[in-house]
This record gives C-alpha cells, structure tokens and sequence, in this order.
C-alpha cells in the first residue's frame, strides 16, 4: 500500500522530497480512468490532485484510509469539500500561490487584444508588412471592470493602475471599506453599472451554483460595443455560445479566454475568429508559479501525514476522527 497517490502531473524539488519520505504511488494519467482510481485510492492516507481528478463523494468513500485531500491550485469545483469534511478529511490547497502567474496572463491579455498583437504576428510571419491594419488602442485612460475582487483580481487592479487604467470592480462579497479595495483604488460599483462602463472586462470569480453560465448573451448585450472580455477564470461561467454570437455580430470587439467550458475543447468558431486570443489553461503555469504551489501542497500533505497541521486548509487542518479514535466516515 502506499502513503500517498497522485493521479495528475505534478512534479518538482518537493514532490522529490515527498517521495522520500514516504511511500508514494505517481500516476500521471490516472484520473482519466475513473475504475483504475478507485482501485488506486483504497489504502492511500492522501490523495494529490490538480483540476483533473474528480475528488467526489463516491471516491472520498472509497478511499477509507485517506486523511489529506491535496488540491495543486486553487480552485476546488473537482473536490467534494463537505463530503471530505464528513468524512473527517483535511482538504488542502494553494489560495494564492499562482495568483500573480494568473494576474500577469490577464494584463498580457488585455495588451493582446488592446494591440492585435497575435494577429499582427501571424500577418508579418507571413510576409506582409499591414500597420494600418494593425492600428491598436490604448490601455490608458480605460476603465476595467473586475468581476470577482479577490486575491487575483486585487493583484490585476494594481497592475493595470500602473497602466493609468481605472478601475471598477464587482463583489457581492467585499465590503466598500475593505482594505483590498483601498490598496487598489477600485470603486466596488453593481454588475449593472460595471458592464455598462468597463471597456475591458476581466472575470476573476470561482465556479459555482451561482456563477454556471453568468455570462450569457444579456451580459454582454450590456456590454460596451468596444469592449474586451477576459477570463482566466473557469470556462464553465461563459456561454459560449452567447460569447459567439456577441462576437459575431460585433456587440463586443473581442474576448481572450485561458478556460473553456470543456477541456479540452472541440475546434469551433471560436478558433476562427481574428478578434478572439484562446490559450490551454496556462494562467498558473509558470516556473515561479508552479514551484511554489507544488512546494505549497506536498508541504501541507507531508504535514498532515506526520501528524501535524497544514497551513492552507479549507475545512480545518488536521483529520478530524470519531471518538473510537478512527476517522469519521
């Protein structure tokens, strides 16, 4: 039996040392096989995941031993948290430790799209020399409008400061007098009112019952013709086809998108479009990004393994265990 399985690609400097210090089972492509990590999962005490693996209820039951869930990100639609916490298992995670890889790719996105950049890439690799074409527009002087003011989309606020942009935000759950929102300079404004004046708007939020499907086709027909759209977010918090058809029709002048709503995904029209920027889920992945995050999470499974507490927990950071002294289930 091992200590500990990871399904996905998660590699470095402390995943080395988490193999010598206990027993651990790597299987990159294991989470493409729901049988295989069933059977996998059964003696392991921690299970290490990025957003591949479907950490749910069923698998949490399965693994009967397990006291430490390890979620190499910070998003956690793949983990079942209040099944974890019934069964008395330590979910840990990486709030912000790629958070400035991520914010980095949005301000690179939003230069992208302002400068047609790829665009005008592809066309001089080609041959042609179009700088009318090309004819950009400046960050400068634009309103951003931030969609989810957390760690991320404080961290993209002060960047595009520097940039002369200002910026709006919306939060339901930050308060107007919140220090993040002062550091930043944001005016904390209703969706209304943001999509209604943001000429870039970037979508910081996480993947939830409430946030499936908000952008559809009556956001971005509030929208700015000449607005800009981003996410770095989840894929599933865009229609798609609404996106399309907004681009399509010229409602909105262009989209960059690091996520989509099925990864990955079947070519469509969004691929075609001159005036749509699409990359793999590559906002976290970094050199310095990754590294701390993989430090982060294989620190936090060691941890906990060892009987002691992680310090990124989601629920609470020891197993909790019934009064036989077993881990409840």
């Amino acid at each position: 039996m091992h200590d500990v399985l990871v399904s996905e690609k998660i590699v470095g400097e402390e995943m080395d040392a988490l193999q010598r210090a206990f027993a651990v089972s790597v299987q990159p492509d294991l989470w493409k096989s729901r049988d295989a990590l069933f059977a996998a999962v059964g003696g392991c005490r921690a299970i290490l995941v990025r957003n591949q693996t479907k950490v749910d209820r069923e698998l949490i039951a399965a693994g009967k031993q397990l006291k430490v869930i390890g979620r190499a990100g910070v998003g956690l639609d793949n983990v079942d948290v209040k099944a974890a916490s019934e069964a008395g298992v330590v979910v840990a995670f990486t709030p912000e430790q790629n958070a400035i890889s991520v914010a980095e790719l949005a301000l690179g996105m939003m230069l992208s799209l302002a400068r047609q950049i790829p665009a005008a890439d592809a066309s001089t690799k080609g041959g042609r020399w179009e700088r009318q074409t090309f004819t950009g527009t400046e960050l400068f002087g634009k309103t951003l409008g931030i969609v989810g003011l957390g760690r991320i989309g404080f961290l993209v606020a002060m960047r595009a400061r520097a940039f002369g942009m200002r910026i709006i935000a919306h939060d339901a759950f930050v308060s107007p007098d919140s220090v993040l929102v002062a550091e930043c300079g944001a005016a904390l404004v209703s969706l209304d009112d943001l999509l209604a004046r943001a000429d870039v708007i970037s979508v910081h939020v996480p993947n939830n019952a409430q946030t499936i499907g908000m952008f559809d086709a009556d956001l971005f027909g509030r929208m700015k013709q000449s607005a800009m759209f981003i996410n770095t977010s989840r894929g599933e918090v865009v229609d798609e086809a609404a996106l399309l058809a907004a681009l399509r029709e010229k409602r909105i002048a262009g989209a960059a998108l690091d996520v989509r709503a099925t990864e990955p995904p079947a070519a469509g029209e969004l691929e075609m479009l001159p005036n749509v920027i699409l990359t793999p889920h590559v906002a976290a992945f970094t050199t310095e990004g990754q590294k701390r995050v993989v430090t982060s999470i294989c620190r936090d499974v060691a941890a906990v393994l060892r009987g002691e507490p992680a310090r990124n927990y989601v629920n609470f950071p020891t197993p909790r265990v019934s009064a036989a002294g077993v881990r409840t289930n």
